[in-house]
C-alpha cells in the first residue's frame, strides 16, 4: 500500500495543484460541518458498498446528498447494494471507516473496486476530500480525482447519483 506519502509524490510528479488543510479528526458529515466554513470547497462524503454479486464500490458524492440506495444500482450498473464491512475496506483500500476517500484508490489493486464519482463533483472546483486520513482535507479540481484514479490503473466512472427527497 502506497499511502499518503505515495499520494503526495504522485501529486508532485503529475504537477497537480492542491491545498492541504489540517483540522481535528472528523468521522461523519455532521462533525465535518464545523470545518466546512474554514475550507472553501465542495465537501464530499464517501460510501463503501458491496453489491449482490460481491463486487465492491466506492461512491463519492457531495457531503449533503442523501443517496437513494434503492435507485443507485440502476444508475451505476450493478445489483442491489449494501454497506461494505470495515475489514474489506481495510483489505482493499487500506483505510478505516471515518477516513474513506476516493484517494484510497492509490492502495487498491486495479479491478478490485469500482470508483464512482457523482457527476456534479467531476466538474466542480475546488472539491475537498480526505488525503487517506480524517485529520486533513485536500482540495483540487474534481477532475483530479478521475485523473489520479486513472494514473493508478483504475477506470473510474461518473454518474448522476439518485438522491432521496428531503
Amino acid at each position: 500500500m502506497r499511502g499518503e506519502a505515495g499520494l503526495y509524490g504522485d501529486l508532485r510528479a503529475l504537477d497537480i495543484a492542491h491545498e492541504v488543510h489540517e483540522h481535528p479528526a472528523v468521522f461523519t458529515v455532521e462533525e465535518s460541518r464545523a470545518i466546512k466554513t474554514d475550507i472553501a470547497c465542495l465537501h464530499t462524503k464517501n460510501l463503501f458498498l458491496k453489491d449482490a454479486t460481491g463486487a465492491f464500490w466506492l461512491l463519492t458524492v457531495p457531503a449533503e446528498v442523501q443517496v437513494d440506495l434503492k435507485a443507485l444500482p440502476q444508475a451505476i450498473g450493478c445489483k442491489r447494494v449494501s454497506f461494505g464491512k470495515a475489514e474489506d475496506m481495510g483489505r482493499l483500500i487500506g483505510i478505516q471507516p471515518g477516513s474513506v476517500t476516493p484517494l484510497a484508490m492509490i492502495n487498491a489493486e486495479p479491478g478490485s473496486i469500482a470508483l464512482v464519482l457523482d457527476a456534479e463533483l467531476a466538474v466542480s472546483e475546488p472539491v475537498g476530500v480526505h488525503p487517506l486520513r480524517n485529520t486533513a482535507t485536500i482540495t483540487f479540481a474534481g477532475t483530479v480525482i478521475l485523473r489520479l484514479a486513472e494514473h493508478w490503473g483504475h477506470t473510474p466512472m461518473t454518474a448522476t447519483i439518485p438522491k432521496k427527497d428531503t
